[in-house]
């Protein structure tokens, strides 16, 4: 992986700034991953491309999470499994999430981000607070 696609504080998470679910996983990670585990990167800005291009995904046309952290990136169900076992604690259940082979999980994923924004609407990006900026890309 070239160095300046390396997270230098920690993951990051790529997400699509405009989806409800989306904003919602964001909201739900910055409750709870409250130590600034994550860092973010909204797919709309240039961060967010440069990290979507530089992992070999499509900018324009994102069906794929991201989470980039210092071992290499991770897509689909292994990045919402590393996301959520990454926090610790009851979340390492997640962790169970492994156990359903690949080819059953990802699949799943994938057609619910091909049609989040009809199954959860669209919105306008999360705005930081202040406390929070410092998490965001």
């Amino acid at each position: 992986m070239p160095d300046e696609l390396l997270p230098p504080d920690g993951p990051v998470i790529v997400f699509d700034g405009i989806c409800v679910l989306c904003n919602g996983w964001v909201r739900f990670l910055l409750k709870h991953a409250r130590e600034g585990r994550y860092r973010f990167a909204a797919m709309q800005t240039d961060a967010g491309r440069a990290l979507l291009v530089g992992h070999g995904l499509d900018p324009d046309d994102p069906a794929s999470f991201l989470l980039v952290d210092s071992e290499r990136a991770w897509t689909d169900s292994d990045a919402i499994q590393r996301v959520l076992t990454g926090l610790g604690g009851a979340w390492r259940l997640a962790g169970v999430i492994a156990w359903v082979p690949r080819f059953v999980r990802d699949p799943v994923y994938r057609w619910i981000a091909r049609n989040r924004y009809r199954l959860f609407g669209t919105t306008a990006c999360h705005v930081p607070t202040e406390e929070e900026r410092a998490r965001f890309l």
